[in-house]
């Protein structure tokens, strides 16, 4: 009974053992370990936009248990160069726009644009230039080699018909080009920083410097998605100077926070936390006044040009932190959200194979009962009043068979009522056949004499 009532048992519940453990299996599977404490983020050098700016992401995610390590670099493509490198331990980085893009970086993902930095052309005598085509055959800045302003500065120049053939392109480091236009020994130079950089600040300031006036800016934007328009409006650098002397026109790129795929969803929404708070704040000079051209926090959700948005940003940006998250500590509700998706094959798998395996069990001890219920009810269906004896015969060695195999049944305790309610239905029937036979034997039926 003991090994009949075990394979019963293990053939129900072996299944459905199955069934959890493969559902625990897939819930593990597609749920991400517990986030790293700690993930660092590359910047620029110290005091540049860039640092200061990821200083300030830093603070914030301090206050949540987790280190952001904010480190130097020599710039966009370097930090570019790190975050595709599998073994540099880059997991976000701060790039200018427009030098890299989805297609050269596929492990890449945007958490939105922080910055505007406008390109600036700065350019020397009375000759007014405001077509990039008109510097072909001056002598030209570029920015440092491998910087970011010398890739975009060639990058239009190039769309220009301007190349270093029929131009002198000059590679320098940003703060000498003071110098250089002072010395007169250059004409022209590209930047790309915001407007409150020193360098700008200067040469909108140096006499004989003036600001190129860009007329094909729309005509970049549409050749160059990752560039926009902007305006820098009369005297907004110094009214007392009138600076600039009418509105300018300008293109700019936006500098993107970037982070690899492989980064912890979990830090992915804490870093865009951050960031929604950082940009939400207004972002001041030194001097304390607003930044010009500062992106508004509502800007973060925008697809961006170059990287798809991080998904966990995008839901960051548009809903904020997490129902558990608004609630509790970091650490802790960062616990129950993975609970809850180990839960989730309890409510959805789990709790149902409780009721159903049970259900399914006592439907199979029950069929055994079925089974010989219904060879019974076979046997007596066709049971005459009066029968010979063969007939009789056969019923006796059928109803042999059946209470033999009634005997056999091996049942848990608690279906003993079935059992022996079987018994006795069998014996009802027993007592019938004998009835009969004996009925037919005092008719003379039986005598085979007769039978003819």
């Amino acid at each position: 009974m003991r090994r009949f009532f075990s394979r019963e048992f293990l053939g129900v519940f072996i299944p459905a053992l199955a069934i959890a453990v493969a559902a625990f299996w897939f819930a593990f599977k597609y749920v991400k370990p517990a986030p790293p404490t700690s993930f660092a983020i590359d910047t620029a050098s110290k005091g540049s936009p860039y640092y200061e700016l990821a200083l300030r992401y830093r603070d914030f995610i301090a206050k949540n248990g987790v280190d952001a390590e904010v480190r130097e670099s020599q710039g966009s493509f370097d930090n570019l160069k790190g975050l595709k490198d599998d073994g540099a331990n880059v997991d976000a980085g701060i790039i200018q726009g427009g030098i890299t893009s989805r297609f050269d970086s596929p492990n890449l993902l945007s958490m939105g644009r922080l910055l505007t930095e406008p390109v600036w052309v700065f350019y020397r005598g009375d000759e007014h230039l405001d077509r990039l085509t008109q510097l072909k055959g001056k002598r030209v800045l570029v920015g440092p080699d491998g910087g970011g302003t010398n890739f975009l500065a060639k990058k239009l120049l190039d769309a220009n018909g301007i190349t270093a053939e029929n131009t002198t392109l000059i590679s320098m480091q940003l703060p000498a080009y003071i110098d250089e236009f002072l010395a007169g020994r250059v004409d022209a130079g590209f930047l790309v920083l915001g407007a409150e950089a020193m360098t700008v600040q200067k040469l909108l300031r140096t006499p004989g410097v003036r600001l190129m006036n860009m007329s094909q800016a729309d005509g970049l934007i549409q050749r160059y998605p990752f560039l926009n328009r902007i305006v820098l409006r009369q005297g907004v650098i110094d009214f007392g100077k009138n600076i600039p002397p009418e509105d300018t026109s300008l293109v700019a790129t936006r500098a993107a926070l970037i982070v690899r795929d492989d980064l912890h969803p979990t830090l992915i929404a804490l870093l865009a936390q951050a960031v929604l708070a950082v940009q939400s704040q207004p972002t001041l000079t030194n001097a304390g006044e607003a930044r010009l051209f500062s992106l508004p926090s509502d800007s973060l959700a925008n697809d961006d040009p170059e990287f798809p948005l991080a998904p966990e940003a995008r839901r960051v940006y548009k809903n904020g932190p997490t129902f558990l998250q608004r609630l509790l500590p970091f650490w802790l509700a960062t616990l129950l959200d993975r609970l809850i998706v180990l839960i989730l094959p309890l409510l959805g798998i789990i709790l149902p194979l409780i009721r159903i395996v049970p259900f399914i069990y006592n439907w199979r001890m029950r069929r055994r009962i079925l089974h010989w219920y219904k060879q019974l009810k076979m046997l007596e269906s066709d049971l005459p009043k009066a029968a010979p004896a063969e007939l009789i015969a056969e019923k006796e060695k059928a109803l042999d068979r059946i209470e033999e195999g009634v005997y056999k049944i091996s049942m848990p305790i608690q279906y003993s009522a079935d059992l022996y309610n079987l018994r006795d239905h069998v014996e009802f029937v027993r007592r019938r056949v004998s009835l009969i036979k004996n009925s037919g034997a005092a008719a003379g039926v039986l005598q085979p004499a007769l039978v003819g």
